[in-house]
């Protein structure tokens, strides 16, 4: 009789290629046998009659604000915010304080997420003017994601607006990379087109054509350097039907809040409905949503950002831009899935299969034998209610307070360790850094 250290029994086995009625058991963290296991033992078996087992879903763009930002958020809170919203692996951003730039910011970071974060995660080196030269070693360091621009400012000071200099990045890099597509230097001279007061005027300010300008420019200059591109938190009508010619070089992510929210979060939630690029009405909102059914859409990032209520909270335009997401991704995805607009198999298409298969990610992104035992279990039929009470994030609020949803994460499983179950954190801080198939250390 085989002997495992777990043993899932009863679920629906979700992957990105259908459903099945099958037993999962894990030893040592990875996969080790699917199928009918009702004669096996194991150390543990979790009962999961009426709950779907999906793959670890991975949250490729978070702001955790580690160093420099932590009164607003910190690894510890920020991947206890993912493991109880159902997030097993994220990816970490470089516009923290000091910039994750350098070998020894990266590695300063890399050390203060092992063993403390909950969940896996990678961590992102930023693109400067000043680190080109290093930038092909450093986005093949352990744990590194890639290297992220900024093409338009946002929360921090990392910047590359010129053409120039983002092609130099990208002559000097092998990996995808990831970029914050907005044009800064028509942000620059849209400025006065903020109002005083009025967080609507967002969105005006930040219009369509700055997004659609900036990612024309920076497809212009994928194809003259031979590089693939990920654009993220596509916005736009206008992007997403330009973007559907250039799938050969770019992919798409696309956020919950440009799916779920449109202009009148404005009317609701004022400056906490403040985001780059922007929230924007409903016409744009369905044509993201016609870009996650037509696939032009590869994978879901929260783009979780947050601030303190106080900041949020200085009249606009001085409140800062961002919102909490990484812990509502789960259950806010799971009612669309319930409402018909996407597919289950989609929803595990765009946050595991997806980001496996566009950044390469070692062992992760599927239920297969020999993967890491990453599991999102979640109970598609429960309805609940968000609450600000149940934000993890140190920011601690949510633009979906009081939204009832249905469909709900039961439980998190990172390599095999039973991390969340039934809203309870069970198994802290043993996170570990991803590994890359483009970046394995040999040996």
């Amino acid at each position: 009789m085989a002997q495992y250290d777990a043993i899932f029994k009863n679920g629906t086995v979700v992957n990105q290629d259908g459903r099945s009625q099958v037993d999962l058991a894990v030893r040592a963290g990875r996969i080790v046998a699917i199928g009918a296991l009702s004669g096996a033992s194991a150390a543990e078996t979790i009962d999961c009659t009426g709950l779907h087992i999906l793959p670890g879903v991975i949250d490729t763009q978070v702001h955790f604000r580690e160093p420099g930002l932590t009164h607003k958020e910190d690894l510890e809170t920020g991947s206890r915010a993912a493991v109880m919203g159902g997030v097993t692996g994220v990816f970490e951003m470089p516009n923290t304080n000091p910039l994750t730039t350098t070998r020894e910011t990266f590695a300063a970071k890399i050390a203060a997420g092992t063993g403390r974060m909950h969940c896996d995660f990678a961590f992102y080196i930023g693109g400067t003017h000043d680190n080109i030269a290093e930038l092909s070693e450093l986005e093949r360091l352990p744990g590194c994601a890639g290297v992220k621009v900024f093409m338009g400012s946002s929360t921090g000071s990392l910047l590359v607006a010129d053409d120039d200099g983002v092609e130099a990045i990208l002559r000097a890099i092998s990996r995808r990379a990831a970029f914050h597509s907005e044009d800064e230097f028509m942000l620059e001279a849209r400025k006065h087109l903020r109002v005083e007061g009025d967080p609507s005027s967002h969105p005006v300010w930040r219009s369509p054509e700055v997004a659609l300008n900036c990612t024309q420019r920076l497809v212009v200059l994928a194809r003259k350097t031979g590089k693939r591109i990920h654009v993220l938190h596509i916005s736009t009508a206008e992007e997403m039907a330009f973007l559907a010619d250039h799938k050969d070089v770019a992919s798409v992510e696309v956020t919950p809040h440009h799916l779920t929210l449109d202009e009148t979060a404005y009317e609701r939630l004022g400056t906490y409905a403040q985001m780059n690029p922007p929230v924007r009405d409903t016409a744009h909102r369905a044509a993201i949503w016609a870009g996650v059914a037509n696939g032009v859409a590869d994978i879901l990032g929260s783009d979780h950002a947050p601030h303190t209520r106080e900041e949020k909270d200085h009249p606009y335009p001085h409140s800062h831009s961002g919102m909490t997401g990484v812990q509502t991704l789960v259950p806010t995805m799971l009612d669309h899935v319930n409402a018909g607009r996407l597919s289950l198999e989609r929803f595990v298409d765009m946050t595991s299969a997806g980001p496996n298969r566009l950044f390469g990610i070692a062992n992760k992104g599927r239920i297969a034998v020999g993967y890491d035992a990453d599991l999102t279990i979640v109970d598609l039929k429960r309805r609940q209610t968000i609450t600000n009470g149940w934000i993890a994030s140190r920011a601690g609020w949510t633009p979906y307070d009081g939204v009832t949803v249905t469909g709900w994460p039961v439980g998190t499983i990172v390599r095999g360790q039973k991390v969340m179950w039934e809203g309870e954190l069970v198994t802290p801080s043993q996170g570990q850094p991803m590994r890359f198939l483009e970046a394995l250390p040999p040996g």
